[in-house]
């Protein structure tokens, strides 16, 4: 172990010492992209394998009954594993990845690195209605922070190690490159400058390559039969665009309320049922609801939408367009509660297949009722452009969408059509919804680091390292002569009064207000610190995010405040001044490349 330790610590130097820090982060996140192919390849092979063994032979003229079991026991296994095994949350990979850059200095725990393959493996290969992205974003972002910890990089090297362990995962599982460089800025960094997007850049292409090697270089979903952009369709381009983004405000708030309602019950075993007799039920109703649902996505751009309905009650009705269209918006009601219904219970995946595969079909069913309408609309254009509009509504990045549509289906003579969807849907939720699905937990508690630099700094700092304790405390039975004596000594100006035994924050002393008396000595026997003492304009609680603590200056016009525990405790004063220079430190050390 000694030995290790001292060969670890000769490389760390020599490597200070021979590379410098530019390359060697270029070096990393080539290294980044390699392990986060990898890990998305053997994602995607668990998943497919283990959805093939279960239905293979499904017989698609017959409903099956077998969707009543794989879903529910898919979802037991996962949340035995994740309980027994990994202790730990490693559900909402995105969530935790924000988390990770916002609060935890950009560290993600070693086991992140194989926990979320597994369990979602399992979860999605036996059915779960969730997506493999968030995990394998969750698995690529681990591998960067603890490769950058591994060699001792500094905090603002992390953030953009774990940027890149994003940027490959998607760029490795979509065979995306510039989908994976946009989500990464777009959904996860706080700012990046051109230095910082080019290792970000180099992962994100190293894992698409390694991809094109593992698996191909066909498009993850064929697409030939599309119609070229026309202007006279705009009208209903912006429609759509509407109706993703309404769908895309369902889709966020509800599945958060779904969300709240399941973490309500506390016991496991019953979210276990409630969550797999839920989600088995639907799957067997609606079997497009069965995994990603990728399949289904494949049928409807492709002009096969009429298998959609196999393994069904309504198979062989496909003939009938409003049977299709009700099919399908019976889906897309009921997607949220089959992805809540998933997560809540134990399985672990993510939103970004299931907002792909919403936004498909409400595109295509959109452009169904159009037809019906009498309109010349190509629905296999629209299904596409659905997709786009979901992903940019869900995640409010419609760059992301843009492109990964664009990318994982060859449709670039498509891009005029995606961009208007794209933006249209992005403006709709913003008016109703400011925070993404992913970053809205975390807004909700005052964590998020988003990409206002101003909030996304304050965000940074931390109360334990603004909090002064050189103050003098007071008693409240000292006389005025003690308290003379006490200032004489004291370079502040400030002195908080608390309880002697309880500690219980009691009011302060201001210098000003007892300087007309302290010189008067035949007074300092007749004056006590209980008499003297003020309240403060306002108290700060210990656990206040920082945005917080800047609202409370700014509405007392305080300079200093006293900060306290739960109790009401005394802990120490905070002071704007200081808030403001620890601001300068963070902001020039995140900005400085």
């Amino acid at each position: 172990m000694k030995d290790y330790k001292d060969w670890y610590l000769r490389m760390i130097a020599w490597r200070e010492l021979h590379i410098k820090q530019r390359h060697f982060i270029l070096i990393l996140s080539f290294l980044v992209g390699i392990f986060a192919a990898i890990a998305a390849f053997l994602l995607k092979t668990s998943i497919h394998l283990i959805q093939h063994l279960l239905t293979e032979n499904f017989d698609p003229s017959k409903v099956n009954y077998w969707y009543l079991v794989f879903p529910a026991f898919g979802i037991f296994l996962s949340s035995l594993f994740v309980r027994k095994v990994v202790k730990d949350d490693i559900s909402h990979g995105i969530t935790r990845i924000l988390y990770a850059i916002s609060q935890r200095k950009s560290i993600i725990k070693l086991h992140n690195l194989w926990t979320s393959l597994v369990a979602s493996s399992v979860t999605i290969g036996f059915g779960g209605s969730v997506g493999a992205e968030a995990p394998i974003v969750l698995t690529g972002s681990a591998i960067g922070s603890n490769l950058g910890m591994f060699f001792k990089m500094d905090q603002k090297t992390l953030m953009l190690l774990v940027g890149c362990g994003a940027a490959g995962a998607i760029g490795g599982i979509f065979k995306a490159p510039i989908a994976g460089l946009v989500f990464t800025l777009e959904v996860l960094m706080l700012d990046m400058t051109l230095t910082a997007v080019v290792p970000l850049l180099i992962s994100s292409v190293t894992a698409t390559a390694l991809s094109y090697i593992f698996a191909g270089d066909a498009f993850m979903f064929k697409f030939d039969v599309y119609e070229p952009f026309a202007i006279d369709r705009i009208p209903f381009l912006i429609l759509l665009g509407v109706v993703c983004g309404l769908v895309s405000l369902y889709f966020t708030r509800g599945m958060n309320f779904l969300e709240g309602k399941m973490r309500k019950f506390k016991n496991p075993y019953k979210k276990l049922i409630i969550g797999g007799v839920v989600l088995s039920l639907l799957i067997f109703i609606f079997p497009p609801l069965y995994g990603e649902g990728y399949d289904t996505i494949s049928a409807l751009l492709n002009g096969k939408s009429s298998s959609v309905l196999d393994r069904s009650f309504f198979f062989g009705l496909g003939d009938s367009p409003w049977v299709m269209i009700v099919y399908l918006s019976l889906i897309v009601i009921f997607k949220i509660f089959a992805s809540t219904a998933t997560t809540s219970a134990g399985g672990v995946g993510g939103i970004f297949a299931p907002s792909l595969f919403v936004g498909c079909l409400t595109g295509f069913a959109v452009a169904n009722i159009l037809k019906y309408l009498g309109f010349n609309i190509p629905q296999e254009n629209f299904a596409l452009a659905g997709m786009s509009g979901l992903m940019s509504g869900v995640m409010h990045a419609p760059l992301t969408g843009i492109f990964l549509i664009a990318e994982l289906t060859g449709g670039y003579n498509l891009f005029m059509t995606l961009m208007i969807v794209s933006t249209v849907s992005y403006l709709t939720i913003i008016l109703f919804e400011p925070h993404s699905l992913y970053a809205m937990r975390l807004a909700q508690k005052g964590e998020l680091l988003t990409h206002h630099k101003d909030r996304a700094v304050l965000t940074l700092l931390k109360m334990e390292n603004v909090i002064e304790t050189d103050l003098t405390v007071l008693n409240p039975g000292m006389t005025l002569g003690e308290l003379v004596t006490i200032i004489s000594h004291s370079k502040r100006n400030i002195f908080p009064v608390v309880h002697p035994d309880t500690n219980v924050l009691l009011g302060v002393v201001l210098l000003d207000e007892v300087r007309n008396i302290m010189f008067r000595p035949e007074l300092y026997q007749r004056f006590t610190v209980q008499k003297l003492m003020i309240s403060p304009p306002a108290t700060i609680n210990e656990n206040l995010p920082m945005e917080k603590v800047m609202e409370i200056f700014e509405d007392t016009g305080a300079w200093n405040l006293p900060v306290v525990d739960d109790k009401k405790c005394y802990i120490g004063y905070v002071s704007k001044s200081k808030i403001f220079s620890s601001y300068r430190h963070v902001l020039v050390h995140f900005s400085d490349e």
